[in-house]
């Protein structure tokens, strides 16, 4: 399928006079001027409301776009500046940016829900892009897709479902399952615990879920998991364990070792069924960045999810860098730890050496890269 793009009278004069869209292209959400230079305002309708945000256009020719996808988390893009030294260094590549903000905060419409289901925010990926194609705004011949953490899961599902888009640059991102076990148990050294304890609980988490999966009795399990249930920090984080009544009415939606939405490892939700399939089918080059600090994502299971399926994918590309002193952030670190990196304010986190430098290179291979699709 083409592409449309800008036409070739206004690349030529966009250093003069901006790229503007009209108010019956944009639907009602009022006209745009993309100003070599500027930032502007961006909003578009996804879900049943309209989402707002920022459009950053480089200064001279514009080449791509990369859509920036949120992590977990609220979002206020305009007062927080979010990814500013990202989007400045795109910028200067000659590649604008865009983001918006969740439902009901900044100026989005809506209602704010923290777990917003995945499917639903690659939607409203899915919706931006198709209205930035719409008006033809600078870069939309070449989009690609940036995100951290949580956007792991929401990328590739946009990916899957729009196979015009060029590019991924995944930032320690995900496995299908949560990674939320992992982010308890390596966190508790950190937080009055010891790592010989971690793996203790880790064990009795896994025997657990194996008992639950099995038709296990409830005494069973209470028996394996004692000292799980008992230790502070986790009760205190993951919140109350199942009684009887919830650990048997749910134990019957399980079968042959199996529960629907769950691994069969330490029972974590599973965010997106057969994720797998869907990343072996991405037939685009992809950048995975990861910091071998991190503490809150699984960055090895993660990084070998990717090996074994976008990395067989003949018609893909895959590239992965990990860090030794980077954290879930890419900021450098001495734990990594939770505690660490909500100790320190914003702006005295600093970047991993070669952050920028990686993707900076990876993308000028990308520019030149001819889509034949």
């Amino acid at each position: 399928m083409n592409k449309p793009i800008v036409p070739a009278f206004c690349l030529i004069v966009l250093t003069l006079c901006g790229f503007s869209a009209s108010a019956n292209d944009n639907e009602g959400l009022g006209d745009i001027t993309f100003t070599p230079g500027a930032t502007v305002d961006f909003a578009f309708e996804s879900n049943g409301v309209t989402l707002s945000g920022i459009f950053d256009v480089p200064k001279g020719d514009t080449k791509a776009l990369i859509v920036i996808v949120h992590s977990y988390g609220e979002t206020n893009v305009r007062n927080w500046i979010s990814y500013s030294p990202e989007r400045k260094r795109f910028n200067e590549m000659g590649i604008a940016t865009v983001l918006w903000d969740k439902p009901g905060l900044g100026k989005s419409e809506g209602t704010f829900d923290i777990n917003q289901p995945v499917h639903e925010s690659a939607q409203a990926v899915l919706d931006a892009i198709a209205h930035l194609r719409r008006i033809e705004a600078p870069g939309t011949q070449k989009i690609g897709l940036w995100g951290g953490s949580r956007a792991g899961w929401i990328a590739p599902i946009a990916l899957s479902q729009d196979s015009d888009i060029d590019f991924w640059i995944s930032i320690s991102g995900t496995s299908a399952e949560d990674n939320y076990t992992y982010l308890l148990l390596s966190n508790l050294p950190h937080e009055g615990g010891t790592p010989e304890l971690a793996e203790q609980l880790e064990s009795e988490w896994r025997e657990g879920c194996r008992l639950f999966r099995t038709q296990g009795s409830f005494p069973d399990y209470l028996i394996a998991t004692e000292t799980l249930r008992a230790n502070e920090y986790i009760t205190n984080m993951r919140g109350d364990w199942p009684n009887r009544v919830e650990y048997e009415l749910r134990q019957l939606t399980c079968k042959d070792g199996s529960c629907p939405k769950m691994d069969d490892d330490l029972c974590e939700y599973v965010w997106i069924e057969d994720f797998d399939e869907m990343l072996s089918s991405l037939d685009i080059p992809v950048l995975a960045l990861f910091g071998e600090k991190d503490l809150s994502v699984d960055w090895r299971k993660t990084r070998d999810l990717y090996v074994r399926t976008i990395g067989q994918n003949p018609n893909a590309s895959l590239s992965v860098h990990s860090f030794p002193d980077a954290d879930h952030g890419l900021n450098i670190t001495k734990t990594g730890s939770m505690k660490e990196m909500n100790a320190l304010p914003q702006w005295m986190k600093v970047k991993t050496d070669g952050y920028f430098e990686v993707q900076e290179t990876w993308l000028r291979n990308q520019l030149t890269r001819t889509v034949s699709r």
